[in-house]
């Protein structure tokens, strides 16, 4: 803190205590006298103590949680009965309560007969403001597609006007509970946890901020055989689990402090918590994660929940938390080892454990300043397989020592064989003295072992190198990450450099340069075996536009071919995806038959999708199947999904654009041609709006950088079909 800093901060604390307005007036003249400026500040921020302090007053008195909860515990009229009907759903069975609501375990008669776990939130919670929060919420959180994610289905009013929620029905323990009673060791602890941060990345692309991380809201399952993480409550504990059990609530005009203490980051304590942001959870990601290490939180859950708003944001603003070694070293000796039973460690090999990488990953996550914090819950992840793989972490300080280090224990094999190939040429050479006829056996070996050893070193490079280039990456210092892996030749599959060549790809082809782009993607799809299906099938649709604009016909034709051919054992939600991209531009009859079963399964996913309400995804599907219908020549169904795709709530700017320039085009070879014009005028209007502003990554909502190439490639197609300049 600078010198200014603390004068005024004593200044400030001796003021307030004078109770006498002329008598503080005449201090502040006479210790300011050479700064008036610091005199206004003073006064200002004594003018508005008053209030702050009336905020909290008025706040903790508006939720005294005790007595509401109570109060409607003697209430049971309010409750719902089991086998009652609330609009497409019939209650079975209750699941539990809160202070403010009951859950149930309810079916859904229609338009789907499934299982669901239905929400009813008790009146006094404020309905209406409830209803059209959550109703905005919903309609993010449909968005969401993910396999570690619960999905909220449907959200609506009792006839007693209760508002209720109906969220998908997860059957589990509490990820805590389940590491515990099944004696999770750190690396499988790990596992589930980097699916976690995968599940909470997926949301945070999608636009929602969860808030209320903790080890409840993540309940796992089994499914053959494994364990499956499932996020629960994502949006809905910011606004219904106000003021009750270990929840926090302090309101004001327009202000809410909302969350569970133990697992709230800094900035969520903060009136009204308006300037929280995704990194928000990266802090409770880094809570739940010391807690999975350790089995405490960073501080005594005890003591968090019994004090008052104004500790609470002292302690989690100014006191640091102990590293995790130190926190589980401070432990009494009867719970440690029992906590440390639970991990199959002993305490003190727990604590060898921690020190070092998971301490340093852990404390970066928990940092008070969020501009030190992990940018994103996929950084915290790929941080923890840094450590399972035992490469170097970012949030450890780097040395020589600790490089090396990580490299002989992420290269054994190389070290191993390094040494083999010393003593077979110290044994070589001492046997030649002995045996001469051996001479040229023993040289061959030598050679053979040199080349090894160079090949060995060679693959150790590339990969010490791609550590390297992922931490620049990391840090936006493309240029230098893409000089750095210029040149590597990599023919095994690796998720970190599968990450480094996306990155160094789009930043490339956001940059208009195409040949590198299609460079970096082309080693991508080489290298991307790891990823899961739904990342791959993106990756096909960042390298088909790039080879378009670089006009390269023969390369396209050759990557359409690979695509359908990796794909093909595909299911659907992706099967769109390499309709899409393979029909860029007119195929042949063979390219078509096979393309044929994948659009048969967009189709119904189609389907399926706007029978469930997902229209963001049947939109989609519906203007990759106008495509190809169109390139079948079947004009009059390709004029039909493509309208079908317009026609629905869910904007997308450059899908919209495609859809209507494939109308333009099946119009146009209808005869209807003032149709045709008007439909990629309206298109083209857009497309080039778009491309006469500086092209960025993107997002689903708005439409990635691929989404709009995608566009300007086919509307110089309709352009040239229509014969318009």
């Amino acid at each position: 803190m600078s010198s200014e800093a603390v004068r005024e901060e004593k200044l400030f604390d001796a003021a307030r205590t004078l109770s006498d307005a002329t008598e503080r007036s005449a201090f502040l003249e006479e210790e300011c006298k050479d700064d008036p400026g610091l005199k206004v500040r003073l006064e200002s921020m004594l003018a508005s103590e008053g209030e702050v302090e009336d905020f909290f007053q008025e706040g903790a008195q508006a939720i005294n949680s005790a007595e509401i909860a109570e109060k409607i515990r003697r209430d049971p009229e309010e409750e719902e009965s089991v086998g009652v009907r609330i609009g497409r759903y019939r209650l079975l069975q209750r699941l539990g309560d809160g202070g403010c609501g009951v859950v149930y375990l309810a079916e859904q008669e229609e338009p789907v007969r499934r299982a669901v776990a239905l929400k009813i939130i008790r009146l006094g919670m404020e309905t209406e403001r409830v209803i059209s929060r959550f109703e905005a919420e919903r309609q993010a959180l449909a968005m969401m597609d993910h396999p570690n994610i619960a999905r909220v289905f449907d959200a609506g009013e009792t006839a007693g006007g209760s508002p209720y929620f109906v969220m998908e029905h997860v059957r589990g323990e509490a990820l805590t509970d389940y590491c515990r009673d099944h004696k999770l060791g750190i690396i499988d602890r790990l596992n589930l946890f980097i699916q976690v941060c995968h599940a909470i990345q997926h949301a945070h692309q999608k636009g929602i901020i969860h808030g209320d991380i903790k080890p409840s809201n993540i309940i796992v399952s089994e499914h053959d055989g494994g364990a499956v993480p499932r996020v629960i409550d994502f949006g809905i504990a910011r606004a219904t689990e106000a003021g009750f059990s270990e929840m926090m609530l302090f309101s004001g005009p327009e202000k809410q402090v909302l969350g569970t203490p133990s697992y709230m980051s800094p900035e969520q304590v903060q009136l009204g918590g308006l300037d929280v942001d995704t990194r928000s959870d990266v802090y409770s990601l880094g809570v739940l994660l010391y807690e999975l290490l350790t089995g405490v939180t960073p501080f005594d859950k005890d003591r968090l929940a019994h004090v008052g708003m104004a500790d609470l944001r002292r302690i989690l603003s100014k006191e640091d938390p102990p590293k995790p070694s130190v926190r589980f070293g401070e432990l009494g000796s009867e719970e440690a080892d029992t906590i440390a039973k639970a991990i199959n460690k002993t305490p003190r090999g727990l604590i060898s454990r921690l020190k070092g990488d998971l301490d340093c990953i852990v404390m970066k996550a928990l940092s008070k300043d969020r501009r030190r914090r992990y940018e994103t819950a996929d950084s915290l992840a790929i941080e923890l397989k840094r450590y399972l793989v035992d490469e170097p972490v970012m949030a450890h300080r780097s040395s020589y020592f600790y490089n090396f280090r990580k490299m002989v224990k992420r290269n054994r094999v190389v070290v191993l064989a390094s040494s083999a190939v010393a003593l077979t040429l110290v044994f070589g050479l001492g046997l030649s003295t002995v045996l001469l006829l051996r001479e040229r056996e023993a040289r061959q070996r030598a050679v053979a072992a040199e080349q090894l050893q160079a090949r060995l070193r060679q693959v150790a490079e590339f990969r010490e190198r791609l550590t390297q280039a992922a931490m620049l990456v990391n840090n936006g210092e493309y240029e230098e990450a893409d000089n750095l892996v210029d040149g590597v030749e990599l023919n095994e599959a690796t998720m970190e450099g599968a990450a480094v060549f996306r990155a160094l790809g789009e930043w490339h082809a956001t940059n208009d340069r195409w040949g590198l782009a299609a460079e970096r993607f082309k080693t991508l799809l080489k290298i991307n075996q790891l990823e899961g299906a739904d990342v791959s099938s993106l990756d096909y649709l960042e390298l088909g536009p790039v080879l378009m604009e670089l006009g390269d016909l023969d390369e396209y034709d050759r990557f359409r071919r690979e695509a359908v051919e990796r794909f093909a054992d595909a299911e659907s939600p992706f099967t769109d995806r390499i309709v899409k991209i393979s029909l860029l531009v007119s195929a042949n009859r063979e390219m078509l038959d096979r393309l044929k079963p994948f659009a048969e399964m967009s189709a119904e996913a189609c389907e399926a999708a706007e029978l469930s309400g997902d229209t963001f995804q049947a939109s989609w599907r519906s203007m990759s199947l106008a495509l190809y219908e169109y390139r079948r020549a079947n004009y009059a169904a390709a004029v039909s999904y493509a309208k079908r795709c317009l026609g629905y709530p869910d904007p997308n700017a450059p899908r919209d654009a495609t859809a209507r320039l494939v109308l333009a085009m099946a119009s146009y070879q209808m005869g209807r041609t003032d149709e045709a014009q008007a439909a990629f005028f309206k298109a083209r209007t857009v497309v080039n709006e778009k491309f006469q502003r500086e092209i960025d990554l993107g997002n689903p909502v708005q439409g990635f950088w691929f989404d709009w190439v995608f566009a300007r490639v086919l509307e110089r197609e309709t352009s040239r079909l229509l014969g318009i300049d």
